[in-house]
């Protein structure tokens, strides 16, 4: 190991507490510490910009390793290598001289070598008989093995940073890429929204963008652009809803008005009526159960010129109520339909479907239920489910329980709903008494 006695520097260089302290830290190697030289260096390479040296010093730096005859370095051996000017400059691919000092003093302010100048400022070795190194002078490598650990640290973890900087950037590539192509969809399919705010919202997000892009810019900036490609998705993912549910409900009602269907007279109360009769029920919902609906689905038999809501040959389908009736008793419902509005038994067929697959409900159980208990009074128990969410467990459970009671005849849709009203409109609890 190098000798532990103060070096100071020759002719006009002045000695510094800072070069004092890095000497020390050269010599404060544990011991038994070796390297390859040249893994070493590729470590330092890769730690360029934490050890504040530039590419030229490293040049220099690899030649100065060039001149250490072994490949390990070692603190049990000598570190110090010598090389004259000339010698340094014509494996520093011709350096002019001037450059190679300002570079090897980078070196030494960077920590990476230290000076071991002799008496008269030369570099030189003084050998024994038997002809090993008694004393050498000129550049100790010793600093750049205490620090290997370090270096190596550093280099690892500016490889990491650089990995994930190339990974957020890919996500970026990405995020752009399919907000981009999301808002051409949106054009090309006229999906209504407010696509001018967003592409400009878009525009204002990607001009923040720097030249020279950090992990700590970055950050921010992905999180808007996957936050609005998550929104965009979402209200085109509505909108598909929307026009499947539109499609399906199209299906729905052509399937009844080609279906055998048995008219209501309206002097002769449903099964239903009769059951809520004897409830006890206000006679204003009794009259309007048995109303025709405007906005309802209707069922068409021989072109007659008034149209009335059927009771199909399926034994658990159930009479219809009036839609106000049905948003005054579940007006949770309304905050699914198309806008965020209720206005036709379409939209509410609409919104039933949306709550549908928020709760859970599996397909197959809301189309049984549909086809049991017809499809308007379908979307009105999911209406009723969605306003006691709080105390049901499972809805697609609970809504296939109704169905199975609705085939049975022993479900009545206007005891739920009178329950619901009871609870929105405590008067309506006592008009039947």
């Amino acid at each position: 190991m190098e000798s532990e006695s103060v070096t100071t520097p020759f002719g006009r260089r002045p000695m510094t507490l800072a070069l004092l302290l890095k000497q020390r830290r050269g010599e404060a190697m544990a011991a038994g510490t070796t390297r390859n030289k040249w893994k070493l260096f590729r470590s330092v390479c890769e730690a360029r910009a934490g050890l504040g040296v530039t590419d030229r010093a490293l040049t220099v730096l690899d030649s100065l390793l060039s001149f250490y005859p072994e490949d390990e370095l070692s603190g049990e051996k000598g570190l110090v290598v010598f090389p004259s000017n000339a010698q340094l400059s014509l494996r520093a691919r011709g350096m002019a001289a001037a450059t190679l000092r300002r570079h090897l003093a980078l070196l030494v302010e960077a920590g990476l070598i230290s000076r071991k100048d002799s008496p008269n400022g030369k570099r030189y070795v003084r050998r024994g008989r038997d002809g090993v190194i008694e004393e050498a002078y000129g550049f100790s490598l010793a600093p750049l093995l205490a620090r290997a650990s370090e270096i190596e640290v550093m280099a690892a973890r500016i490889a990491a940073d650089r990995q994930m900087l190339r990974a957020m950037k890919e996500r970026l590539t990405i995020c752009r890429r399919d907000i981009a192509k999301l808002l051409a969809a949106a054009a090309a399919e006229a999906v209504p929204g407010d696509w001018e705010h967003v592409t400009s919202m878009f525009q204002t997000i990607l001009q923040g963008i720097p030249r020279a892009a950090t992990i700590e810019s970055l950050r921010p900036i992905l999180e808007d652009l996957e936050a609005t490609r998550e929104d965009i998705a979402n209200l085109l993912d509505l909108h598909e809803k929307m026009r499947i549910a539109s499609t399906s409900e199209s299906q729905i009602e052509r399937h009844i008005q080609d279906s055998h269907t048995e008219s209501i007279s309206e002097s002769e109360p449903s099964f239903e009526t009769r059951q809520r009769q004897a409830a006890g029920q206000p006679d204003w919902l009794l009259r309007s159960a048995t109303k025709p609906q405007k906005d309802g689905l209707r069922a068409q038999t021989n072109h007659r010129e008034e149209s009335r809501f059927a009771v199909g040959p399926r034994a658990g389908e159930l009479t219809s109520f009036p839609l106000a009736t049905v948003l005054l008793a579940c007006p949770d419902i309304a905050d699914y339909g198309p806008g965020g509005v209720i206005g036709s038994w379409r939209d509410l067929l609409t919104a039933a479907i949306v709550v549908r697959s928020m709760l859970a409900v599996s397909p197959s159980a809301y189309e049984a239920a549909s086809r049991v208990m017809g499809p308007e009074s379908a979307a009105i128990v999911m209406a009723c489910i969605l306003q006691r969410g709080e105390c049901i467990n499972s809805a697609g459970g609970y809504l296939r329980h109704l169905t199975r009671r609705a085939e049975r005849g022993e479900f009545a849709l206007g005891s739920m709903l009178m329950a619901l009203l009871r609870v929105k409109i405590p008067a309506v609890g006592r008009a039947g008494s």
